[in-house]
């Protein structure tokens, strides 16, 4: 046929009646009335009524909904109550014919399990409330980066396949690299370290990976991962920076996502409380503070013991909403992480808490060598194997700080689900590589 469209959808208004446009979409559903056909058409931007009369009935009997279709054809007056105006078809082109029965509905009457949605991932984007998280993400994507932007940081981006496990820690992923051992990333740490030495503020938002068995609603073999590494800031500085970043993201929908709140039948105002009122400053709690409280419930812990899930379950319950857990004992820490200066069995670290759940962890960084050296020995770790990090350290390292934030996460509190494959397209987990 060769007509383009002339709009979108939701470009398309009643001011426009008597006005020739040409849409493209596909249809949602569809009602035939003798000679006349109701068809609803839908593109990524909205959706509209089409009436259909003539020979161009003819071009869509026997068609599914879900068939992709360009409709060329007159805005005018509707009697309809969903609708503001209709559109008369002139010419019609069936672009894609969609089989019946389609795997999932998209449009929710019948309702689909994870897995099922999952496997059918395309598909389930013609869901509106999927499409709205997903659209919802990109706004959040684009307020992190706007505010980072804002306040100096450059965004980098690291290398995802690495030489050695330099991080120190285990469940990572290995592989064949041209006849060599290699290994998937877990964060950008010791890259956006460097980084600070002449970027001074770097930030990262990027896929990162975990080896690790976790079956939750918040776990993740393949997460994304939003990091920032800023040089002449320490813990204190970062935790701000954190904080407002959060408060940022949560004006930017508020004034941003207006269709994507109706669609998923949210109220973005502020970060909010479980209960709904609305959160003020985050808490700061210390570590020490935290044990304390679980003894005072009944818990049995000494200062140096980790805060299991049961444990956070608990102070979350008395402390909904966001907060902080900071000067955590150093020995719970991984090697980069300085001690505080009165107190050198405490770190200078933090982790973000939204009741329960661990949104972020961070602190300020050692930036001395030789400490650095001493506290690698000090985990049982091999120096040697941080060679090529260690000798940027002497080139001038200035004291930094940094964080990282799990996206998926951040995402589910926003929303107010518990399961992170909800907000992450094809998502990856010990039992899912596919599609």
């Amino acid at each position: 046929m060769g007509f383009e469209r002339t709009h979108d959808i939701e470009e398309v208004n009643s001011e426009m009646i008597g006005q020739k446009v040409v849409l493209g979409g596909w249809i949602e559903d569809l009602r035939k009335l003798g000679k006349m056909t109701f068809l609803t058409m839908r593109d990524s931007t909205g959706i509209t009524q089409i009436i259909v009369k003539g020979e161009q009935n003819d071009k869509i009997q026997g068609l599914n909904r879900q068939s992709v279709l360009r409709i060329k054809g007159t805005v005018q007056e509707t009697k309809a109550k969903d609708f503001d105006f209709e559109v008369g078809a002139e010419e019609i082109e069936v672009l894609a014919k969609a089989i019946h029965p389609l795997p999932i509905d998209p449009l929710g009457r019948l309702e689909s399990n994870i897995d099922n949605r999952l496997n059918s991932r395309a598909l389930d984007m013609r869901n509106q409330k999927t499409a709205s998280i997903f659209k919802l993400r990109a706004h959040v994507l684009t307020a992190l980066r706007e505010y980072l932007i804002s306040k100096k940081f450059i965004e980098i981006t690291t290398p995802k396949i690495i030489g050695s496990a330099s991080e120190g820690g285990a469940n990572l992923f290995s592989l064949e690299y041209f006849g060599k051992k290699a290994y998937l990333a877990q964060s950008p740490q010791l890259y956006k370290e460097q980084m600070t030495i002449g970027l001074e503020r770097v930030f990262e938002i990027a896929s990162f990976y975990r080896a690790e068995k976790s079956h939750t609603g918040r776990h993740l073999s393949e997460f994304t991962s939003v990091d920032i590494e800023a040089a002449f800031m320490d813990y204190t500085d970062v935790m701000d920076v954190l904080e407002k970043m959060i408060r940022h993201v949560y004006n930017y929908v508020s004034d941003n996502c207006k269709a994507e709140e109706k669609a998923i039948g949210l109220n973005f105002t502020s970060p909010k409380k479980p209960n709904g009122t609305h959160a003020g400053p985050f808490d700061r709690f210390t570590y020490s503070y935290v044990i304390e409280e679980l003894n005072k419930a009944g818990e049995k812990l000494e200062f140096g013991d980790d805060l299991l899930d049961s444990h956070l379950r608990i102070f979350g319950k008395n402390h909904p909403g966001f907060y902080f857990i900071t000067d955590w004992p150093i020995k719970l820490k991984p090697f980069y992480i300085m001690e505080k200066s009165n107190d050198a069995a405490l770190s200078e670290s933090f982790d973000l808490q939204f009741g329960y759940l661990e949104l972020s962890s961070g602190g300020t960084r050692l930036h001395n060598p030789q400490k650095l050296k001493d506290r690698l020995e000090k985990q049982d770790l091999d120096p040697a194997l941080f060679a090529d990090h260690l000798k940027t350290f002497d080139w001038g390292m200035p004291p930094h700080a940094g964080w990282g934030l799990g996206l998926e996460r951040l995402l589910t509190i926003l929303i107010g689900i518990d399961n992170v494959r909800e907000v992450i397209l094809y998502p990856r987990d010990p039992d899912r590589l596919k599609p």
